[in-house]
Order: structure tokens, then C-alpha cells, then sequence
């Protein structure tokens, strides 16, 4: 009998192989993308430390969302991580998109992070 492979565990496969080349370093932290079905999720990371400089999500008290699952949503947290990092003075990093195709939500986040500052 033939077994199917779940999406996420080919998304898992492919954010692993895409981690090999991709870390974030405390001059370039990495942008890595987490998204669930009814929410969105974003961190910049230094791998070097192992340490989340910054993090966003649609679950934030303060973007007071009601549907986190859509692009609008990606697009505002996308604008609030770049709020954040540029609090923390970061304006250099590199986009992980966690295996996810750069479409749709993903591609919201990783664009109003771009209008908002962040340099990828």
C-alpha cells in the first residue's frame, strides 16, 4: 500500500534543506515565517546566540485582528515586525519562509515588512 506524505512534513523537508543555507547572524538576523491556519507568526532570529531578537504575530493584543488566517492580517503583522525591529535597530535581514511557497500570505508579510523598513 502506498503511503502519502503529509504536507506538512514536505514543508518540514523543505525548511530543512532551505536551513542549510540560510542563518541569521547578530549583523543579518533571519525573518523566519511560521503559518498555521488560523494565525500567522513571524521572529527574527540570531542563530549564532540562538536568541529571537524580535517577534510579531497576528495573535498580538495590540493588532486587535479578528481573522489572522488572511492576507490583510499577514500584511499587518509584516508592518509591526518592522515597527519592532527598527526599535531594535535592525534593518538588514534574510527572508526564511519556512518552507511555504512565497505566495499569498507569506508574500503580504514579506512585502509590508520591505515597505516598512526592513532591507531582504
Amino acid at each position: 500500500m502506498i503511503k502519502k506524505v503529509s504536507r506538512n512534513d514536505m514543508r518540514e523537508a523543505r525548511h530543512t534543506r532551505v536551513r542549510e543555507k540560510v542563518v541569521g547572524t547578530a549583523e543579518v538576523p533571519r525573518l523566519n515565517v511560521f503559518r498555521s491556519n488560523s494565525n500567522i507568526f513571524a521572529q527574527i532570529i540570531d542563530d549564532e546566540k540562538g536568541v529571537t531578537l524580535v517577534s510579531a504575530s497576528s495573535i498580538d493584543k495590540e493588532l486587535k485582528i479578528e481573522n489572522g488566517s488572511n492576507v490583510e492580517a499577514a500584511a499587518k503583522v509584516g508592518e509591526l515586525l518592522a515597527k519592532r525591529a527598527k526599535k531594535a535597530k535592525i534593518t538588514k535581514v534574510t527572508f526564511d519562509r519556512g518552507g511555504y511557497q512565497y505566495h499569498g500570505r507569506v508574500k503580504a508579510l514579506a512585502e509590508a515588512a520591505r515597505e516598512n523598513g526592513l532591507e531582504f
